[in-house]
């Protein structure tokens, strides 16, 4: 009896490894740079709480919105296409045929058995057959609008969470230092564990999102230390 094997593979994480990442990030350098941008203006704690929230609130609806708004249009772009295909399978069977052997004799086949593929992909399934190897579209990458815009929603709240956490526990005197370390640890490690899921290097992936982090807190405390001095 023949031995069945699935290979995983780090693609199929893309479409909600991305959304995630993204989000989450944005939830963590977003809230805490608004916290500590409000804090360095000298402002009280509760003021700091309320902008906190706010700013947790509006983000992941805004994550929500961009994601849904950006991943539907690849969506409907991809739909488009399949379309086309279909009528053109429908009229120009013919060409159809050429098209795809012509691709898998780029890909290196000898034509006589790029033919032969291509006319059994066809006949198992034509559309899927060009969706796949003529426009690249697969079921594991395909656009998925309303999982993009939830997953993106979800770990910005979650991301925003943590340095409200600590906003919260944190006293005045020691609010721009405590919640500035732990963004930042925070950071590090969805920085190293995105890089870890999606297979690449832990320390490269946690360092890059350091970086960014860094100098967006950075900034935006500056800001607020400015305006909070002029008023």
């Amino acid at each position: 009896m023949p031995v069945r094997h699935q290979e995983r593979h780090l693609t199929g994480r893309i479409s909600w490894l991305r959304a995630a990442v993204l989000g989450a990030n944005d939830g963590i350098v977003s809230t805490a740079s608004l916290v500590l941008g409000v804090a360095a203006a000298h402002s009280t704690h509760s003021n700091i709480l309320v902008a906190g929230v706010a700013g947790l609130v509006a983000g992941a609806m805004s994550m929500a919105a961009g994601e849904y708004v950006s991943v539907h249009s690849q969506a409907d772009t991809e739909q488009a296409e399949l379309a086309r295909e279909r009528v053109e399978l429908k009229t120009d069977d013919e060409s159809e045929h050429k098209e795809l052997t012509a691709i898998y004799v780029a890909r290196g086949l000898d034509p006589s058995l790029a033919k032969q593929v291509a006319e059994q992909l066809m006949a198992h399934d034509a559309i899927g057959a060009h969706a796949l190897d003529e426009l690249g579209i697969s079921e594991t990458l395909s656009a998925r609008p309303i999982q993009a815009a939830l997953v993106s929603a979800g770990s910005f709240a979650v991301g925003a969470a943590l340095p409200l956490l600590v906003t919260v526990i944190a006293s005045e005197a020691r609010l721009i230092p405590l919640v500035s370390g732990t963004s930042l640890a925070f950071l590090a490690l969805l920085g190293g564990v995105a890089a870890r899921v999606g297979g690449a290097g832990v320390t490269v992936g946690a360092i890059r999102v350091l970086f960014w982090g860094a100098l967006a807190m950075a900034l935006t405390a500056g800001v607020g230390a400015l305006f909070g001095t002029v008023a």
